[in-house]
């Protein structure tokens, strides 16, 4: 498998059921439309009574269908033929106990659930429910039993109010994050190629305090560091994130896998070693400080007493100590953020901190680096293997970094 296969202008089908998460799906639609894909809504009898077939043709640029047209003599061919032959990806949301059911056991009454039948490309299933009806033993049952089939994907309902005024697990996936594992399905074709690797990740800045307000900092933001962890999720991994301080709006998407927030280079160097024996790969996309005042005070200082020159103090060197606490079958990918030509100093970086691979990119050019949602980078291993990746949103660099990573611990033997 290989992403560098192209997921725009792709062919997608919503299939939406019948439950008041249906109107989120909606901003699914005009997102992915907007980014170029061909869109087709799919309604269930219930998922008309709360959106309509006009809203979803509208947004959609394409009809709605509905089991009218399924039972309708017009089409040339069978209509679940003609739409599951072509598609690229369903989409189930909201996904209802009825629909689960009806797919758990192989039943099709209705054009949504033929579709399913008549196709053969990857499923994504966004349940919701009310919170006893999900956690009902047979609907656990017919749950697990589709998560068996490699086919199926899935974003298990989170726990918020519901629209019965219940507080509890059932809750459909918000739009951000079904839009990014959409954006990874379509660009892996379904393929789960790093199941049973556990990925450890560092990303954004790290804070180092002269007073409790201020302090010595960068401006990353962390999204590279989340793009990777959600690639490595949806391929199948288990991930480990340690990140610096980020705002909330930069997590957005990002479930499963365990979140470490740190604030410092010490912090983040301590819990990267405790959680490094676990890892098969380690990638730091952390941009961490150099240095840090050398005096901490414990209250802010008056204007009148901070120093004309700041006294600084050097921070743990973590990509170069990690280094030292390699064990043989693991792989250490350092990131390298640079201006000018930034692959010179990346490969002395390689080379001297003891990296197996480092990702470079430009922090000046446009649409690259820190705050960006999108970047371009070089990446280089110590075997001499490179790539050149052009300009993409940071979600395709990440699944290109790990296509790098798969190439060479395959060629190096690290599986």
């Amino acid at each position: 498998m290989t992403a560098a296969k192209s997921a725009l202008n792709r062919r997608i089908i919503l299939g939406i059921g019948g439950g008041i998460a249906a109107y989120k799906i909606c901003e699914v639609a005009s997102t992915l439309v907007k980014t170029g894909h061909t869109v087709i809504p799919v309604m269930t009898s219930a998922a008309q009574e709360f959106v309509t077939p006009l809203t979803l043709a509208t947004l959609c640029r394409h009809p709605a269908y509905t089991d009218r047209d399924f039972w309708s003599a017009t089409q040339p061919r069978p209509l679940h033929i003609e739409l599951g032959e072509a598609t690229d990806l369903l989409v189930l949301a909201p996904l209802t106990a009825n629909t689960l059911g009806k797919l758990a056991h192989g039943l099709a009454d209705n054009l949504l659930t033929n579709i399913v039948l008549a196709s053969t490309c990857p499923v994504l299933l966004a349940p919701a429910m009310n919170t006893d009806m999900w956690q009902q033993q047979r609907v656990q049952q017919n749950w697990q039993h589709l998560l068996a089939n490699q086919r199926y994907h899935a974003i298990a309902p989170g726990t918020g109010l519901l629209a019965c005024d219940r507080v509890g697990q059932g809750r459909m996936a918000e739009p951000p994050e079904i839009l990014a594992v959409i954006d990874s399905l379509l660009l892996t074709q379904g393929q789960r190629d790093l199941a049973g690797k556990h990925v450890l990740i560092s990303t954004g800045s790290t804070q180092e305090y002269l007073d409790p307000v201020r302090f010595i900092g960068n401006p990353a933001t962390g999204k590279m560091g989340v793009a990777l962890a959600q690639a490595a999720i949806h391929r199948g991994a288990t991930v480990t994130l340690v990140h610096g301080p980020m705002v909330a709006e930069h997590r957005q998407g990002l479930t499963g896998g365990q979140q470490i927030a740190v604030t410092t280079a010490a912090e983040m160097q301590q819990a990267l070693v405790t959680y490094q024996p676990q890892a098969d790969w380690i990638v730091m996309a952390a941009a961490v400080a150099d240095v840090k005042p050398r005096d901490r005070a414990t209250q802010k200082l008056p204007k009148a007493a901070l120093p004309e020159q700041l006294p600084l103090a050097p921070v743990p060197d973590i990509v170069a100590h990690l280094s030292t606490l390699k064990k043989a079958h693991q792989l250490l990918i350092g990131f390298a953020a640079q201006t000018g030509d930034i692959e010179p100093p990346a490969l002395k970086k390689l080379q001297t901190k003891g990296l197996d691979a480092i990702v470079a990119n430009p922090i000046d050019q446009v649409n690259s680096g820190f705050g960006s949602d999108f970047n371009q980078a070089i990446l280089l291993s110590r075997w001499g293997e490179k790539a050149v990746v052009p300009p993409c949103s940071k979600r395709h660099l990440a699944h290109h970094i790990f296509d790098f990573v798969q190439q060479i611990a395959q060629e190096q033997g690290n599986q």
